[in-house]
């Protein structure tokens, strides 16, 4: 790989400040900045923030709350971008304990999302002092911030850097601030590439230095676009360094009972692990055959459930790329390391033609996104899409679902050659997907149509070309603006309700529930559903409250968890986080805690989305393609199933009817089934009809702060007037 040479800076703003120790989990500060006129400084976090908000998401909820209004879009100088931690981030005992949370008004739900991400940035930040990173204006031209927390020292530079993707600015800052290969251990780099620039679906890496493979590596804040308005702001980069990592820098109460925790769980990853996912040498990728053994693999824009070509992207093939026998967790401690690689990647296209590069993943979602949902099986494609997505700083899953549905409607004749400059975009050519995100990150052509989202795309195509807009809204897999994750969930009513009441649009990072629900059969009511509804959500939330990963809760799970009362939850694991929340903050704490403070960020986040504008029911429906066949192809596939169904469901008997009369009685009771869901879960959420918090809820809750009460009144007005 070819590093760019190191520019001139010329220093805009500096702030100094006090070192001091974190206090059991929290560096009791945030750091904010505004890059209209280069102010740094540093503000307190009061025990309101603490007892109402918790950390992590909740912090940078309530400072994002604050800094905005409710006319405020995402490119305006008054929206932020904030980065938090939380308590328990960077505790080197028990594994996933590294997340960064990124919040801000997103370009592509234009509302407020939060996006979490791996890599060494979180817990830097913490030791450096602060628990959130607050950032506010815009630039006039390209700046680095650096937060020294070595020196106590914040600088805003205005630097002239060559790189203009991810995988050089992360290797070049690295060495710049890091120097030799003791010093660049102590730095984490935020980029966004050149397609940040010119997409909605953007997203931010984060890094941290890989000793044994000598290179700077990332993850991904994918979700919701945040790289766009990283770029918007003229942030090159964000740089921590930190580089004392002796002893315990968490100022824990009780080390103790975080390493019984620790102990717990290590030995069981180190035990059962090979046995049961593979985390630590195949990662999330472990799914992809399964998903495709169940009619879950999301294939030609989630028309398909499965395909015969998948042995060709399953985990078989990632196992044997992935370099085997490394330590690849993306924060200190974690044992679960599954953020694998592909290492020496030679590239065929694009401005890096001919590097050999390291390739982050791909995950289960990149495998099935960039691989079935676009109908692309080779994986030589696979691995570059995912390189130049993540180096590009474009969201892979985003990416995947826009792509399937420019496919899909060159297919049906709703977009040609014309419009797409000559690109032939049907199911299957990974060499147009290539092409189409090479003009993204060019800022030209057809790319950068579909670099805005399927919901622009779905307005676009009706406006200018003329498509039909039932048909595009049935398949154009968004909800709230975000592209689908890459489950199909066509049966598995509490999935579609998982994406389609998400509060941030359809992430699964939420509310993974096709297992319990399609697969093992244990949802079987209205009322199991909205529980689980309820449940995981409030659990999932609690990850992002403190800056830790999903994985190590539930995917792997003890030898007994099968014969547990509930599986899915992983009682042992919870009660491990139960054990570590005390023993880092002092405070005794038992589940219902831990579900509390997620309640009361969620609902808060719920109340933030309606004062941006997203009030009533309608905004929480998933696309019908999530729900059953749009077309009379899809209903054929599976036609044996369907035609069971609407004589045991829906009591029609299906003989002598068209394709189409069996599809119109499917939706017509598929439709009815989501409604008493979302129902249910408002009910089970304390929220109402119309799916605002009640203000009874609030009040039980403690957050009917008056500015969240005002809104929740002025959102029951707006639905009666």
């Amino acid at each position: 790989m070819t590093i760019p040479a190191i520019s001139e800076t010329t220093l805009l703003g500096e702030f100094t400040y006090a070192l001091r120790p974190v206090e059991r989990g929290y560096a009791n500060r945030t750091l904010y900045i505004n890059l209209n006129d280069n102010t740094i400084l540093e503000k307190p976090v009061t025990q309101q923030m603490k007892d109402l908000f918790t950390g992590g998401r909740g912090f940078a909820l309530k400072l994002l709350w604050d800094a905005v209004t409710s006319n405020t879009k995402w490119n305006d100088p008054q929206n932020e971008l904030v980065i938090a931690n939380g308590p328990i981030c960077g505790i080197t005992a028990y594994p996933g304990s590294g997340k960064s949370t990124v919040v801000t008004l997103s370009p592509l739900t234009e509302n407020v999302i939060d996006s979490n991400v791996g890599g060494y940035f979180a817990p830097f930040l913490k030791f450096s002092g602060f628990d959130a990173l607050e950032i506010q204006g815009k630039a006039a031209e390209d700046v680095i911030i650096f937060i020294d927390g070595d020196t106590g020292r914040v600088t805003i530079e205005r630097d002239a850097l060559e790189a203009v993707d991810s995988h050089q600015i992360g290797n070049v800052l690295t060495q710049r601030f890091g120097g030799d290969e003791k010093g660049k251990r102590s730095i984490s780099v935020l980029s966004a590439g050149q397609a940040a620039e010119h997409t909605r679906i953007a997203m931010i890496n984060s890094t941290w230095y890989d000793v044994r493979r000598k290179e700077a590596r990332f993850k991904q804040a994918g979700r919701g676009g945040p790289g766009r308005v990283f770029r918007d702001k003229k942030i090159k980069a964000i740089v921590v360094r930190y580089s004392d990592m002796s002893g315990d820098k968490n100022g824990v109460a009780d080390m103790a009972l975080i390493r019984k925790a620790g102990q717990r769980i290590n030995k069981e990853i180190a035990d059962l692990d090979d046995k049961q996912n593979q985390m630590r040498k195949v990662g999330t990728a472990n799914i992809v055959e399964v998903m495709d053994h169940f009619d879950l693999l999301p294939t030609h824009n989630f028309r398909y459930g499965s395909s015969p070509e998948t042995y060709k992207i399953d985990s078989k093939v990632w196992k044997e790329s992935f370099t085997q026998g490394l330590p690849d967790g993306c924060w200190l401690g974690c044992t679960m390391s599954c953020s694998h690689g592909v290492d020496h990647f030679p590239l065929k296209t694009g401005p890096y033609a001919g590097d050999c590069v390291l390739v982050d993943g791909p995950e289960y979602e990149n495998a099935a996104g960039l691989g079935s949902n676009i109908g692309n099986f080779d994986p030589q494609k696979v691995l570059e899409l995912n390189f130049y997505c993540d180096t590009y700083g474009i969201d892979s899953i985003s990416f995947a679902n826009c792509v399937a549905f420019a496919m899909e409607c060159y297919e049906e004749g709703i977009i040609t050659k014309e419009h797409t400059g000559g690109l032939e975009l049907k199911f299957g050519n990974g060499a147009a997907a290539l092409d189409l995100i090479h003009q993204m990150a060019r800022g030209e052509g057809f790319g950068v149509i579909v670099g805005q989202g399927v919901r622009y795309m779905k307005e676009l195509f009706v406006r200018e070309y003329g498509a039909d807009p039932n048909f595009v809204h049935d398949i154009g897999m968004e909800i709230k603006g975000m592209e689908i994750s890459e489950y199909l969930t066509k049966e598995s009513l509490a999935q579609q309700g998982g994406y389609g009441m998400a509060t941030k649009g359809p992430q699964h990072d939420e509310a993974w529930l096709i297992f319990m629900d399609q697969v093992q059969n244990l949802l079987p009511s209205f009322k199991d559903k909205a529980e689980a509804l309820h449940y995981f959500p409030m659990w999932r939330t609690w990850f992002s409250l403190h800056g830790l990963c999903k994985l190590p809760w539930n995917d792997i799970s003890p030898e007994n968890n099968k014969q547990t009362k509930e599986p899915a939850k992983v009682a042992e694991h919870v009660e491990n986080y139960t054990w570590i929340h005390q023993g880092v903050t002092g405070k005794p704490t038992v589940t219902e805690d831990l579900l509390h403070q997620s309640e009361r960020v969620y609902n808060f986040q719920k109340v933030f989305a309606l004062r941006m504008g997203r009030v009533g029911r309608k905004h929480d429906y998933p696309p019908y393609r999530a729900m059953g066949p749009v077309t009379a192809a899809e209903y054929e596939s599976r036609q044996e199933r369907y035609d069971e169904q609407l004589k045991r469901l829906v009591e029609i008997e299906p003989t002598g009817l068209t394709t189409q009369e069996k599809m119109a009685h499917l939706r017509k009771y598929r439709e009815e089934q989501y409604e008493h869901l979302m129902d249910a879960v408002y009910q089970r959420r304390g929220w109402d009809s119309n799916s605002i918090p009640t203000l009874e809820k609030l009040q039980q809750l403690g957050m009917d702060l008056p500015e969240v009460v005002e809104v929740v009144k002025q959102a029951q007005k707006t639905i009666t007037s």
